[in-house]
């Protein structure tokens, strides 16, 4: 008979622990404010306070400082502006740690250089195909690498991406102009590629410079494939990408199939969800750090807070796995919005959380401007792929993949 009742008051209390562990969420009124002095800048319209599905975060034991985290070097965060160009500024981040791992200088690059080049090949693919392929604002981690394999890298005072004294960056008008231009071809049939890259490159130059042909650093005039390979010391080669998706067979490279991969690019790695999580963190421990991409417009991602974590009501911590991961994908839950800087990590009893490096706009409305902290289960469930040098990988993974 007692040990019924003990059995009894056990199941109670497990009953009441768990209820109490349950994550709420609420409306809140949330108004980007960093977003809105980016739009009073450049004269635009102001964004109202909207009421957002949010998880509330209260009683939770969250990071609270940058200063909590192991971290790589970086440079300080600086703010896209109002443009799609999350995949370069994170990503050229990125290559300034690597260039500091490898020769211990702190090189600031010029994110704008890489964009320029992206635009004139995606206007270039778009003339091929017969406007079949995407053009968007938007690419991925992996398309630095290849604009710098064929162009080059400059440092940011070669190349600032502006012809005016305004605040931030706003590419707004420079899409919308380009985009006439290649709507006008297809309306027309009229596909000259010479002459449609001629106006792409106008706009270009009109509205964030001419690329440089050359730069000077330390009194020495250079190509930027030169500065690249002499200066910074990097080799495109030498970074991989990976993805963990059950669509395509594990242990093989495949294609991220979203509209941001333009060119279909096929040359990700695809792993099980443990080695996706597992490469992140034996990268950070050794010393680099990781570009790293996927969604940013869940109830757990908390801009106030600079926090992003997967609330229970979601899904709880422990149904985390693969098949979850899939199925948001497939849905439309899980998409590619946004593209961030891995840096740092806290190892905690409930976990790892990772300090990210983030130049979107909700970044700057907490306390730690530019920063974000994410929770592992966060990475495991909502971000998709990472790019990172080949080096930080251990040779276990490698092995498996039969090359």
């Amino acid at each position: 008979m007692n040990k019924i009742i003990v059995l009894a008051v056990v199941i109670s209390i497990g009953k009441f622990s768990f209820a109490q562990q349950k994550d709420k969420a609420e409306y809140i009124d949330y108004k980007n404010d960093f977003y809105n002095e980016i739009l009073k800048s450049n004269n635009k319209e102001l964004k109202v306070a909207k009421k957002t599905f949010k998880l509330n975060p209260e009683g939770k034991d969250l990071p609270k400082s940058v200063d909590e985290f192991k971290t790589v070097w970086c440079n300080n965060p600086l703010s896209q502006g109002n443009t799609g160009t999350c995949w370069c500024f994170s990503t050229s981040s990125f290559y300034e740690s690597e260039i500091y791992r490898l020769t211990k200088k702190e090189i600031k690059l010029s994110e704008l250089y890489t964009v320029y080049w992206e635009y004139i090949e995606k206007a270039r693919e778009f003339i091929k195909t017969k406007g079949e392929s995407f053009f968007g604002e938007g690419s991925e981690t992996n398309a630095v690498a290849r604009m710098m394999a064929i162009h080059g890298m400059v440092p940011a005072e070669a190349y600032i991406g502006k012809v005016t004294e305004t605040k931030f960056h706003n590419h707004a008008p420079m899409f919308d102009e380009m985009k006439k231009v290649l709507n006008e071809m297809k309306t027309k049939g009229d596909w000259n590629e010479t002459k449609g890259i001629q106006k792409i490159t106008s706009i270009l130059d009109a509205h964030i410079g001419k690329a440089p042909e050359t730069v000077t650093y330390d009194k020495k005039k250079m190509t930027p494939l030169e500065f690249m390979k002499n200066v910074a010391k990097i080799n495109p080669d030498n970074y991989v990408n990976f993805m963990s998706l059950m669509e395509a067979p594990y242990y093989t490279k495949a294609a991220y199939d979203v509209p941001d991969n333009w060119w279909n690019s096929s040359d990700y790695f695809n792993v099980p969800l443990d080695d996706f999580i597992n490469i992140i963190k034996n990268a950070l421990q050794k010393g680099y750090s990781i570009s790293i991409g996927g969604d940013v417009s869940e109830p757990g991602y908390l801009p106030l807070q600079d926090v992003a974590m997967i609330p229970s009501f979601d899904i709880p911590s422990e149904y985390i796995d693969e098949n979850a991961r899939q199925m948001r994908f497939n849905n439309g839950a899980t998409t590619d919005d946004h593209a961030i800087h891995l840096i740092g990590y806290k190892e905690t009893p409930k976990g790892w959380w990772f300090l990210i490096k983030d130049s979107g706009s909700g970044a700057r409305n907490g306390k730690n401007k530019g920063y974000y902290f994410y929770h592992e289960d966060y990475i495991k469930l909502k971000m998709m792929t990472i790019t990172l040098h080949k080096d930080a990988v251990s040779e276990e993974i490698w092995k498996k993949f039969k090359m």
